[in-house]
């Protein structure tokens, strides 16, 4: 800004402004890939589910602010999780109250680590995308809906998949991980020969234990992605 910007500037002339993070955290339960809700308490929207969110306090970055509505609407303190910032909403008719920008994380956490979440939690809920309620609060549905394609869309060169994942996995875990992301069933032999390729995962030598059938070799992640 100039000198003879910050000469015409007027205070006046612009309406009050806040700043906001919401959190899609995802999970993959029972083969379907889901998000954590809240359903809000306070106007506007009461009674409606949102994503988890929050004001920016004003000495407050906007990761530290995503951590912190990770940490304390969704109940994930101390835990690690893949957060990553996905995009900027700011249409000025988003929220009736005032204009208010919202820049959006997704969250991606194993589904036995979301499950203890909700049962701790107040008024969290885990919802199926296919269930998804018709109207979120705010402009919600199209975040989720961006967050789903994002997801899709860096699932073959980042290794984003495993933070869905528990420790130690099987390739058939990790196979239901990608085709409950991506909607569709995947070749069996092609997506493994790709998976042991990639470097992104190492056999442990161990097997799973209490199952129905042969025990599958289990595999750990190598790879590092963006955690907090």
């Amino acid at each position: 800004m100039t000198q003879h910007d910050l000469q015409a500037y007027d205070p006046s002339a612009y309406p009050p402004m806040a700043v906001t993070v919401d959190l899609v955290l995802m999970s993959v339960v029972e083969g379907q890939l889901t998000v954590l809700l809240q359903r809000r308490d306070q106007p506007p929207f009461a009674g409606v589910q949102a994503l988890p969110g929050g004001f920016v306090g004003p000495a407050e970055g906007l990761d530290e602010a995503a951590a912190r509505v990770l940490s304390s609407k969704a109940g994930f303190g101390g835990k690690q999780a893949w957060l990553e910032q996905l995009y900027t909403f700011g249409s000025p008719a988003r929220d009736p109250r005032m204009r208010i920008v919202s820049v959006a994380y997704f969250a991606l956490l194993p589904a036995g680590e979301l499950a203890e979440a909700v049962a701790a939690g107040q008024g969290l809920v885990q919802m199926p995308l296919g269930a998804m309620e018709d109207v979120l609060a705010f402009d919600h549905a199209g975040i989720v809906a961006l967050a789903h394609e994002r997801l899709k869309g860096k699932l073959d060169y980042v290794p984003l998949a495993f933070a869905l994942l528990p420790a130690l996995f099987t390739l058939r875990d990790l196979q239901d991980v990608h085709e409950a992301i991506l909607g569709k069933p995947l070749n069996k032999p092609a997506f493994r020969r790709r998976m042991l390729d990639s470097g992104w995962i190492e056999p442990t030598g161990e097997r799973e234990v209490e199952t129905a059938f042969r025990p599958a070799e289990l595999y750990r992640c190598v790879a590092e992605g963006p955690r907090v």
